[in-house]
């Protein structure tokens, strides 16, 4: 399925732009949303569309974040810092009610999703992911590789093989992305500089 190659391989390159906490990482995840928009809908997976429509909105709202400066290293990126425990917590206790919310909904509604609760888990996943990431988080990372635990046997068995070529290929993407993000949080930030 063409739209959904393409849709992925745009998506492995917004994954690329945010290991290096590029801004274009936000326009790459909103092309590679609304392309694949495309492949869920033709493959009948409701939850799989609205899960693109909504990282569509936040990437959106990523890419305000980013581009506010507020949070700028010295090479004019994205500065990047591990979660406090209190947003620990609100990542986790959002995905677990977000999972249990969005899963409840595709079980009462069975023509949104084949699969609701890997689909919700992988749903809401996303969205903590982007959401960790538009806030310069290295949780990001963990969730992204939390998601794709899940999203490659779920890919394979809805028939989007390229989409679970490409869900293995993010998983080894991630692990260097965590590394070089978790490294650079290490790195002491010199005075004068915004946080």
């Amino acid at each position: 399925m063409w739209s959904d190659m393409i849709g992925n391989v745009i998506g492995l390159l917004a994954l690329a732009l945010g290991w290096r906490r590029s801004i274009w990482t936000w326009p790459a995840q909103l092309a590679s949303g609304a392309v694949l928009v495309t492949a869920y809908a033709s493959a009948q997976l409701s939850g799989g569309v609205g899960k693109q429509l909504l990282v569509i909105a936040v990437a959106v709202w990523g890419w305000r974040q980013w581009t506010r400066g507020e949070r700028l290293a010295r090479d004019g990126s994205v500065a990047v810092r591990f979660a406090t425990w209190r947003e620990r917590a609100l990542l986790a206790g959002g995905a677990a009610v977000g999972t249990a919310a969005v899963g409840g909904l595709f079980t009462l509604y069975p023509s949104l999703s084949w699969s609701p609760w890997a689909d919700a888990y992988i749903f809401v996943g996303t969205v903590v992911a982007m959401i960790a990431q538009a806030r310069g988080l290295v949780e990001f990372w963990f969730a992204w590789l939390l998601v794709d635990i899940v999203g490659v046997p779920l890919a394979f068995n809805s028939g989007l093989a390229f989409s679970g070529l490409v869900y293995l290929i993010y998983f080894a993407l991630v692990l260097w992305g965590l590394r070089d993000w978790w490294l650079r949080s290490r790195t002491p930030v010199p005075e004068g500089t915004p946080a």
